[in-house]
């Protein structure tokens, strides 16, 4: 392997990181909260709301509905409008965490439908609020799964960041397109696959060791 594919496997690498590392905080930021609100609104819920639940998780459903590539032609104009560019990897981010907050708020969602209802009925019964129940009872309790959940989302995040590459996103898809694929350079596409396997491993075992390690807590 010589040293300009070793060198634009770096960039392309670290292109990689910081897209996918960016784009999970920022849609965690939002999503979490995004989740911890579509199920306390549920039915029988603490802070039930039909119309506020219903009404969330219909444009949640229709952001999930989007494809991924479609999504990020479709918002170009927005990207250009927040970041100054539709190319490039900062732009890349504005689809990626789009297209993640809502699949971090149902992931969310699922996983403190998990949470025992006791739990919740125990601490109504000695005075709880609704805040202090999904701080102190529902996310503690949940947070093994939130975590569990959160790591498959960082590896569709992955994915998604090598697909932006289609479209001058960066990181690892655009070196595979641009090198490997329009030069004719196969190992440059191995070398690319390669990487982004042991990404995704890395990324599992990080994710269910800190899982298990929280729900020994």
């Amino acid at each position: 392997m010589s040293a300009e594919l070793m060198s634009l496997l770096a960039k392309a690498l670290g292109e990689t990181v910081y897209m996918v590392a960016v784009s999970m905080f920022i849609a965690s930021l939002i999503g979490i909260p995004l989740g911890v609100l579509l199920h306390t609104t549920g039915k029988g819920e603490i802070l039930e709301n039909a119309f506020l639940s219903q009404t969330v998780g219909a444009i949640v459903n229709a952001v999930r509905s989007i494809p991924f590539i479609i999504l990020m032609v479709a918002i170009i104009p927005f990207t250009r409008f927040i970041v100054g560019s539709a190319i490039g990897t900062t732009a890349a981010m504005v689809p990626l965490v789009i297209a993640s907050v809502p699949f971090i708020g149902r992931q969310v969602e699922t996983s403190l439908k998990e949470v025992p209802y006791g739990l919740v009925e125990a601490a109504l019964s000695m005075g709880a609020t609704p805040l202090q129940i999904i701080r102190r009872v529902l996310l503690p309790e949940a947070m093994p799964s939130i975590v569990a959940q959160l790591t498959t989302v960082v590896i569709a995040l992955v994915g998604e960041s090598a697909m932006a590459g289609a479209i001058g996103g960066g990181g690892l898809g655009d070196l595979a397109i641009r090198y490997g694929y329009q030069r004719f350079r196969p190992e440059v596409m191995i070398a690319t696959v390669i990487i982004l396997i042991v990404m995704v491993q890395l990324v599992q075992f990080a994710g269910n060791s800190l899982a298990k390690r929280l729900n020994r807590k």
